[in-house]
């Protein structure tokens, strides 16, 4: 009885490390490659990451923030293109489409909005950003929570990026505990994806979203 409890002490702190320590990980990582809004780095493309629809379609709360700061960036010209990146496994259920609407609704023209329907996961946005929309750097928009595994993910999968937060609400305590918590796991994760797995996401044609000049252009920047 004895060395079956050790050894269930010893699974138990393994685990807790495999959660931790990543954790650590990307925090450290990403606390020098997250700016405010006025400050962050300019760059041509802004990624908007996928947070859930209502019954009707539309936005969550957390989802329009992320909108309404890549909205902000466009129009003080921090980036010229907005990628809207999330889920469409589903034909009633479409997250690209309804941050386009609602970025559309905020005054970005349609031109300037690139959608990416096979964002289901984070490593899935970055991985895509890379080899079909052949982005080479990013700023990245999503919530503080999530800022370090998108910004660690994308980085290690050859997109070079910054972060700005998209906390413009007050979130219920009890959600954002429940958002920290479910990021152990999620961070756990893309690390063995990153570093492990390496699968490969719903890929296809490439869609570049940069001309050769555009690209020319920030590298003399």
């Amino acid at each position: 009885m004895l060395i079956l409890i050790k050894i269930f002490t010893i699974l138990v702190l393994l685990g807790l490390l495999g959660l931790v320590v990543p954790k650590i990980i990307f925090n450290r990582y990403a606390s020098t490659r997250i700016f405010q809004p006025e400050n962050v780095p300019e760059s041509k493309v802004g990624i908007v990451f996928g947070a859930g629809l209502l019954r009707d379609g539309s936005p969550t709360a957390v989802l329009r923030d992320r909108v309404k700061t890549g909205v902000n960036l466009y129009k003080n010209g921090t980036v010229t293109k907005l990628l809207m990146s999330g889920d469409n496994r589903f034909e009633n259920y479409n997250e690209p489409a309804a941050m386009r609407d609602y970025a559309l609704a905020l005054g970005v023209p349609d031109e300037d909005i690139v959608m990416d329907f096979a964002g289901r996961r984070t490593y899935d946005t970055c991985y895509r950003a890379k080899y079909i929309f052949g982005l080479d750097e990013a700023v990245l928009i999503t919530q503080k929570y999530h800022l370090p595994r998108a910004i660690y993910t994308c980085n290690k999968l050859g997109v070079q990026s910054f972060g700005v937060a998209a906390d413009q609400s007050v979130y219920r305590k009890r959600s954002y505990l429940y958002w920290q918590f479910r990021e152990l796991f999620a961070t756990s994760t893309a690390w063995a994806d990153i570093w492990i797995l390496k699968p490969l996401p719903v890929l296809g044609f490439p869609e570049p979203i940069l001309t050769e000049t555009d690209k020319a252009h920030l590298s003399e920047e």
